[in-house]
């Protein structure tokens, strides 16, 4: 299982340019993101693999792992870094063994606990819960409780004691907080960082309270 680390998760917008597209990208780099999902929902396959393989060398630069949403095809074929899936977006399991080790699987659990848990025991690397709030990408979604988070970091080490906690769905810097606090290892956002005036300042922006949290974190434990 591929270690996944914490901080800002980015995911790409609809409706870019390739040009605009790297160029948002490299400035979210630039202020620290860690995790970058590749998520382009049209059938242009040629300009799939030509944005994803382009993102891949740009996140390879950075040190960020690049992870495509719901094309497990493309994932192998580019070697990304992990394939992230929604609930009707393929097995699992089979992705899991697809992948190998050393490569991420993601698997969104919408407000379901109990799919979080069948998740982890098909060997999901995380589990994504959401929306925590309302999402100007999916306006309609499911909303999902901050206790869910804190429940999965509680109980999911039971079943994969490497799993962790993604949260996703109408997160901002003015709200993040909360979702830190209750256990989230990583937060993923679409609107807040790609449409930020200043990309690079966004994404440091939330690596400082990702980092804050950590070090609050490590002084209890020591307490």
């Amino acid at each position: 299982m591929a270690d996944t680390p914490r901080g800002l998760y980015g995911i790409t917008p609809d409706g870019l340019t390739t040009a605009d597209l790297l160029t948002r990208t490299a400035a979210a780099l630039a202020g620290g993101m860690i995790l970058l999902q590749y998520r382009d929902k049209s059938n242009d396959a040629a300009r799939r693999l030509e944005q994803a393989t382009r993102l891949l060398a740009l996140c390879r630069k950075h040190g960020c792992r690049l992870i495509i949403n719901d094309d497990l095809a493309l994932a192998l074929a580019i070697d990304a870094d992990g394939v992230h899936l929604g609930g009707d977006d393929g097995d699992l399991v089979a992705a899991r063994s697809a992948l190998g080790t050393g490569k991420t699987l993601g698997a969104s659990c919408y407000a379901d606990f109990a799919r979080a848990q069948a998740a982890a025991r098909a060997g999901a690397d995380y589990v994504a819960f959401g929306a925590v709030y309302p999402s100007p990408t999916k306006p309609l979604a499911q909303r999902a409780p901050l206790e869910l988070i804190t429940r999965a970091r509680r109980e999911l080490p039971h079943i994969q004691p490497n799993v962790q906690v993604a949260a996703i769905g109408g997160i901002t810097l003015d709200n993040v907080a909360p979702v830190i606090a209750a256990g989230a290892h990583c937060t993923a956002v679409i609107t807040d960082l790609f449409e930020a005036p200043d990309v690079t300042a966004r994404a440091a922006a939330y690596q400082r309270l990702f980092a804050e949290s950590a070090e609050h974190e490590r002084l209890r434990h020591h307490a």
